[in-house]
């Protein structure tokens, strides 16, 4: 990695603000400017109403934890389970509560290279709870049914659009139009989603001229299904290195975004 290859970029942070410091310091190291935009805000389920669920549920032989936020209002309610996660921050939230991933994607990090695990194949009569966010995709439980498992859902959080002021916004557009935003990250489609509702006009255009660097094929497809000419760049994993790696590599074969 080449010192400081990121002198004079800047880029906007879409994370929700508990989780984007990683990611910030990674880009700071790198001589680039971090602005912060959160897109998402991350509420817990209030915890009794979490706890009297769970007491309306069977004994699972797995959970699966589909995301950090997951792990972190999640895991005091589970037991002895196999625990499963999509990814390598999932996992790592697991393994610094204290507990053992027991199945995990050799490859990727999502519902599709989870599900190709082989202890994920042979799945019929098992009870399997998906310890998440309200809503979702369903892809995990719909194949896990269809592979003869009993899918039930405990929900621990869920996702809200932020209210952001206008000064805020002001002061983004502002950063945009002096040229102090070359990159954009997103991590999801609801991200991606939000951000077009929340940012000012003008600055939802940009979008289809300012790369956007993600870790999600998902994303990869919204964005040119809503900016045909933008050039999203896919991100070697959802880690805060994975990501400025991806930024790096984006200075090199386009200069002019530097």
């Amino acid at each position: 990695m080449t010192e400081r290859a990121l002198e004079g970029v800047g880029v906007l942070v879409t994370r929700p603000r508990a989780q984007a410091d990683e990611l910030v310091r990674a880009i700071e190291t790198q001589g680039g400017t971090a602005w912060c935009f959160p897109v998402l805000e991350i509420v817990p389920v209030d915890a009794l109403d979490v706890s009297n669920s769970v007491t309306h549920l069977g004994k699972p032989d797995i959970d699966v934890f589909v995301s950090r936020n997951a792990v972190e209002h999640g895991i005091e309610f589970t037991g002895g389970a196999e625990i499963a996660v999509i990814g390598p921050a999932t996992a790592k939230a697991v393994s610094n509560a204290g507990r053992v991933v027991d199945i995990r994607p050799a490859q990727g990090y999502d519902s599709e290279h989870l599900l190709a695990e082989e202890k994920l194949q042979d799945v019929a009569g098992k009870r399997v709870r998906i310890v998440r966010g309200k809503g979702g995709r369903e892809l995990l439980a719909e194949t896990l049914k269809a592979r003869g498992a009993t899918v039930e859902y405990l929900s621990v959080y869920e996702r809200r659009l932020p209210r952001i002021g206008a000064d805020s916004l002001a002061q983004v557009e502002a950063r945009w139009r002096a040229g102090r935003i070359n990159v954009v990250t997103v991590m999801s489609v609801q991200s991606l989603q939000n951000l077009i509702t929340l940012l000012p006009d003008w600055c939802v255009a940009q979008l289809e001229t300012t790369p956007l660097v993600t870790p999600a094929g998902r994303v990869i497809k919204e964005a040119l299904e809503r900016f045909p000419a933008s050039r999203p760049i896919l991100a070697p994993g959802t880690g805060a290195d994975d990501m400025v790696q991806a930024i790096i590599a984006l200075q090199g074969t386009d200069p002019g975004t530097a």
